[in-house]
């Protein structure tokens, strides 16, 4: 009796937390929403169809999210996502904008009731109109959320140089084409990827790394999506590792299949690419979300490889770059952060993630982190657009 007592406590709690979260965040979006509810009263659409509508707004991104297998079609998950995660997109934009907004509504009430002793310079300020701001919002949410979905559709190309000490002359102006985080799904699908593998070959880099979590859904239901892939061409190679989101969704059918498409699997190992007499070893580590066999071993990955070989680590996540200090890594290839993907979240991953994006030097190891080449979720990049990456070397 007492176990039973003890359960039945701990299943009224859970129900309690999705409850009070459930309520957050429909309060969440009717907030951000109050620039809908103005238009649609002005609109002349009756109170209880627009807060319905709006109910019913917020329930897309978690139907996205949370989805099962059941759909009759990848098409019919596509729909979903996509009102989703664009339904996520608009709303964050909404709540920012609608929070500044009355930021700003407030400290303009605050200035005028400390100038109501002088009534000539309150008499002089424009007067705020909450109504006509709303409208405002609606058009900047609109136009920034088409802006964000072009960039999130086309990434670009970004060309870095990276200066490696004592580089040995043959491999002067090595080059590799990265690419990470596509996260192939059922709104990123074959067109897409055929467009990034048209693009990457297009650069000639001597060899190319996706840097993980290409994929994002069961094997069954994206296998023709990621087909394209076959087409990746490089004279040294086309090298893979595993992100957080592989393991999501069996990792070990996916790595096969995309063995079965080409690309060679770094599975805590490395190869070595010999230019002449000198030799560069492309080593690899599983994302730290692996278990057994995936679990990321950098040791391992560097065992045996030539003292003097220029080595290149792939690692999805940049914290990876301690051990790459350590095992004497001359330049570390990583993703995960998206660069915060999209504004305002941003400007709010620098609290999380101690390097988002960019190319930077610590000790002896240079790291780069690709803000990404596809997305996640939402689908916008607002201010950070994705990127397809020819990283060249050079003696420093």
């Amino acid at each position: 009796m007492k176990r039973t007592g003890v359960l039945a406590r701990d299943g009224g709690s859970s129900i309690f937390r999705l409850l009070l979260l459930s309520l957050t965040w429909i309060a969440l979006y009717a907030y951000a929403g109050r620039p809908l509810l103005v238009a649609a009263h002005a609109g002349g659409i009756a109170p209880a169809v627009a807060w319905g509508a709006l109910v019913a707004l917020s329930l897309l991104p978690p139907a996205a999210l949370f989805q099962g297998r059941s759909a009759e079609s990848i098409r019919m998950q596509s729909v979903l996502q996509w009102s989703g995660y664009a339904t996520m997109a608009i709303f964050s934009l909404l709540l920012t904008f609608v929070l500044a907004g009355d930021v700003i509504h407030v400290s303009y009430w605050l200035i005028t009731l400390g100038l109501h002793q002088l009534p000539e310079i309150a008499a002089r300020l424009p007067i705020f109109d909450i109504r006509r701001f709303d409208y405002a919002i609606l058009g900047a949410v609109s136009s920034l959320f088409l802006v964000g979905l072009v960039q999130a559709r086309r990434p670009a190309v970004k060309r870095v140089r990276v200066a490696i000490d004592n580089l040995p002359a043959a491999l002067e102006g090595f080059r590799i084409a990265q690419l990470s985080d596509v996260h192939v799904s059922p709104t990123i699908k074959a067109r897409f990827v055929e467009s990034l593998v048209r693009r990457t070959n297009a650069l000639g880099a001597d060899a190319i790394v996706i840097t993980g979590d290409l994929v994002d859904g069961h094997l069954d239901d994206l296998r023709d999506q990621v087909q394209p892939l076959a087409g990746l061409l490089a004279p040294e190679g086309v090298f893979y590792v595993t992100g957080n989101h592989e393991y999501y969704w069996r990792a070990d059918q996916w790595t096969a299949e995309l063995e079965r498409l080409g690309l060679t699997f770094l599975q805590n190992d490395h190869r070595l690419i010999r230019r002449g007499s000198a030799l560069l070893a492309m080593a690899g580590v599983t994302d730290p979300a692996g278990r057994g066999a995936h679990k990321p071993d950098p040791d391992r990955a560097l065992r045996h490889a030539p003292a003097d070989a220029v080595k290149v680590l792939l690692a999805h996540r940049p914290q990876a770059i301690d051990d790459a200090q350590r095992l004497g890594v001359h330049l570390q290839l990583s993703g995960h952060t998206h660069g915060g993907q999209f504004f305002p979240f941003n400007l709010l991953i620098r609290f999380f993630q101690p390097v988002v994006s960019g190319l930077h030097r610590l000790g002896a190891t240079w790291l780069y982190v690709s803000r990404g080449t596809g997305y996640w979720g939402p689908p916008s990049r607002l201010g950070v657009g994705g990127e397809i990456t020819l990283l060249e070397l050079h003696a420093g």
